[in-house]
């Protein structure tokens, strides 16, 4: 049996965070916090104050994560924000280091965490490649080699030889990802940030992901909210919850564990706590059925009622409610304001009362999948007065005659029709041959 490339042993992260003190000041450490609490503290032992006492917190950002990844395999970590992913990454980067346990890692890595990381702003963009293949440990005569490579697919061609400080962040994540991917790195590292690029540019990099690890033989770890890009790329997945791993094994399973896991928002609809401070707010969402049932399962051929009720306690001028709709993979597929009502309705919310709205998404609108809905109230003076993101999850099925679920987007039955020089039905045809 192969050694594995990559070993993650009991690896566990622990912050200290700084409770607030008496000036009511809660922070983790900073400098600034430190020269101003170092000058307060001499202050107050002047006037005979004893020192402040400042609790202190543990946060684990990592506990006793444990898996080994094969050579050659594309991995991709899922997890809600705060799960630990970012933090993993960069112990596995050698940015961090943590606070028990080991990480074996068999070859050279090269990592993509953050726009700017391992780049010098002052050098130019001819310099930084340079600079990023001496630090993965190679030599001047293998950089060159490559170098065009990386210029053509960077497509920064123009500005190579200028200061990179002054690119835009899609330029910093193009030229960032050519030099990470084309320098062979045994172990290839992504967080979220090619999320910056464009979508051609992502594409690309998602294709080139895959070449670097069937095609070369090489290990890469990635990181995305994206589903879609998670299910076509990688073999593997790894799971995190609250800093630890919670599962492991082919990256079909661990979505549809993650997406499972991540229903705990409201299924069918929720009430939201009154806030009495804002001039209006929404009161309550309900997600229902042509029956006035409600689920959190709908099939694509029935239309869904969306019933919002808002309450104004103090009239806004031109406020405006929203709702907008995100499938599984982060896309917004759906977005309506009550601007579609009836002219003579759309002053409602200038009168102070609890106002009830339902807007239809008509049957085979959207296609099968699970969708988050979010909420929006936004003044066009003041802002936004509330924000209710992605507060009720919804699933939709669709089954063809094939027992398959429709792929896509959009829905709609498209109308077909059928013209045949065939002298006899399909059906009569194949009994007559199966007579013969």
């Amino acid at each position: 049996m192969t050694r594995p490339i990559i070993s993650v042993n009991k690896i566990s992260k622990r912050y200290i965070l700084r409770g607030a003190g008496e000036g009511g000041r809660g922070s983790d450490f900073s400098l600034r916090g430190a020269f101003s609490d170092s000058f307060s503290a001499a202050a107050g032992l002047l006037r005979g104050k004893p020192l402040p006492k400042r609790p202190m917190t543990d946060f684990w950002a990592l506990r006793d994560a444990d898996f080994q990844v094969e050579r050659g395999k594309v991995v991709g970590l899922v997890g809600r924000n705060g799960a630990g992913k970012s933090t993993l990454l960069k112990i596995m980067s050698r940015i961090v280091e943590p606070t028990s346990g080991t990480i074996s890692m068999r070859g050279r890595v090269a990592s993509l965490l953050e726009v700017g990381t391992g780049f010098h702003f002052d050098l130019s963009g001819r310099e930084n490649i340079y600079l990023n293949g001496a630090i993965l440990g190679m030599k001047r005569a293998e950089i060159a080699r490559k170098f065009d490579e990386i210029v053509a697919f960077s497509e920064v061609e123009k500005f190579l030889d200028t200061p990179v400080k002054r690119y835009s962040s899609g330029m910093f994540v193009r030229l960032a990802f050519a030099v990470a991917a084309h320098l062979e790195p045994e172990i290839l590292i992504i967080d979220e940030v090619l999320a910056v690029g464009d979508y051609a540019f992502q594409k690309k990099c998602l294709g080139k992901m895959r070449d670097v690890a069937t095609g070369e033989g090489r290990t890469v770890l990635f990181v995305s909210h994206n589903m879609g890009a998670l299910s076509q790329l990688c073999d593997e997945g790894v799971m995190l919850q609250q800093g630890r791993v919670t599962m492991t094994g082919p990256v079909q399973e661990v979505i549809r564990s993650y997406m499972k896991a991540t229903s705990d928002l409201a299924a069918a609809g929720t009430s939201f706590e009154e806030d009495p401070s804002k001039p209006g707010q929404f009161r309550k969402l309900e997600v229902l059925h042509a029956d006035g049932s409600t689920s959190a399962d709908f099939s694509c051929d029935e239309p869904i009622t969306l019933r919002i009720t808002y309450e104004v306690r103090r009239p806004v001028r031109q406020n405006y409610l929203t709702f907008y709709i995100h499938n599984m993979e982060g896309t917004r597929v759906l977005h309506s304001d009550f601007r579609d009502l009836d002219l003579g309705h759309i002053d409602a919310l200038q009168r102070p009362g609890v106002h009830v709205f339902e807007a239809v998404i008509p049957a085979r609108l959207l296609g099968s999948s699970g969708y988050q809905i979010t909420l929006d109230s936004t003044a066009t003076f003041i802002g936004c007065l509330d924000h209710r993101a992605e507060c009720c999850e919804i699933t939709l099925r669709d089954l063809t005659l094939r027992d398959e679920a429709r792929p896509g987007v959009i829905g709609a039955r498209i109308p077909w029709t059928l013209q045949s020089s065939a002298a006899a039905p399909v059906a009569e045809a194949v009994e007559a041959d199966a007579g013969r």
